[in-house]
């Protein structure tokens, strides 16, 4: 059953990145777009950077180019703000500007009078910063979530950690999980057919610090079995590896390079920063087929059933013995694959989320 609104509704996403680029917003709201259309709304993004700035934003240097790009951010900000007043909700991905106080949050939700959601899907309140970008560490405002937590119409949260943070300030929270489309991108499933077996991983070069712990199990692990390690990612991990694969993300391959995984793996760090995490690796591997070895952390426990679709990991002996049964036993690995995609279309798939999304803006 779909949800319809009684009237149309002008909708302004306020976003950090271009479109098609980050994986908080592809799966948080962009593959939506569609379903907002068909329950007859119109929308229009906004975001903070643009590509040239995408481009330059978490490489080393470029300072000056940094400079201009958070300017010209800036000035889109302002200028958006004339045109406030044509829409009935403004959704706002994170953040609205990367540094200062909030007075864009002030004048959208105290002057203005509309309606935010506010949607995040990691601790964005503790410092967390990129190495590259030491400097955003200082300049940021970490508070300014706690403020517009208390000022939205409504906080959309990834999880329940995130849930649990919210409710403290906002009047409104909504669970609203990061979500895969099982019917039109991560349609298929793969075949377990490789001559080598592949352990997998994905995700952006702040996150490759998370497989530091998991080396020395690999080297355990090459003795007596012939695996390969494939990482994708924006740029290749520090560490090296004889039997690593670094592999380039790119959206139009992503897919394919993830099918040709027989496991994918998403250690973490039991912190607060990590408990604020949204599992999206490990739904990207069971979307797909993919059994999935995960960390005990946050939503890891959730979405992972242990010994079904999966693996909870707490130590390196077991991180070990688990990738060792799995390459050693194709039957169990494919037990466990042809249980992947059940959970994920039944809590957190586009189809299965799209009521709870739309209703955000009722």
């Amino acid at each position: 059953m779909y949800l319809y609104l009684e009237d149309t509704m002008h909708i302004l996403f306020l976003v950090p990145y271009p479109l098609g680029k980050a994986p908080s917003q592809r799966f948080r709201f962009e593959q939506y777009f569609s379903q907002l259309e068909k329950a007859g709304h119109t929308w229009k993004v906004s975001p903070f950077l643009d590509d040239k700035a995408w481009d330059i934003i978490y490489k080393p240097g470029h300072w000056y180019s940094k400079f201009a790009a958070i300017t010209r951010g800036f000035w889109r900000r302002k200028k958006q703000m004339l045109t406030l007043k044509k829409y009935d909700f403004v959704f706002v991905h994170r953040e609205i500007v990367p540094i200062g106080p909030p007075i864009f949050e002030w004048f959208i939700t105290r002057v203005m009078r509309k309606k935010v959601i506010y949607d995040f899907d990691d601790a964005i309140w503790i410092p967390n910063h990129s190495e590259h970008n030491e400097l955003m560490y200082y300049l940021r405002r970490y508070n300014n979530t706690r403020t517009l937590l208390s000022w939205c119409h409504k906080a959309s949260c990834g999880n329940q950690y995130l849930v649990d943070y919210a409710k403290q300030y906002a009047k409104d929270v909504v669970y609203n999980p990061t979500t895969i489309d099982t019917e039109s991108y991560h349609n298929r499933v793969t075949e377990h057919k490789n001559e080598k077996f592949i352990i997998g991983w994905t995700g952006t070069h702040s996150t490759t610090k998370y497989l530091n712990e998991l080396i020395p199990v690999f080297k355990d692990l090459a003795v007596g079995h012939e695996f390969e390690f494939h990482v994708i990612s924006d740029k290749p991990p520090a560490f090296k590896m004889e039997n690593l694969k670094f592999i380039p993300w790119t959206k139009g391959n992503e897919i394919e390079d993830l099918l040709k995984f027989d496991v994918g793996i998403m250690p973490l760090h039991d912190d607060k920063w990590s408990q604020g995490k949204c599992g999206f690796k490990a739904l990207q591997y069971l979307s797909l087929g993919i059994p999935a070895l995960v960390s005990p952390v946050g939503v890891n426990t959730r979405i992972v059933e242990d010994g079904i679709n999966g693996f909870v990991c707490n130590d390196p002996q077991t991180w070990k013995a688990k990738l060792k049964l799995l390459m050693e036993d194709k039957k169990q690995l494919k037990e466990l694959a042809s249980n992947c995609r059940v959970s994920i279309e039944k809590n957190y798939s586009v189809h299965s989320n799209r009521d709870n999304f739309l209703s955000l803006f009722s």
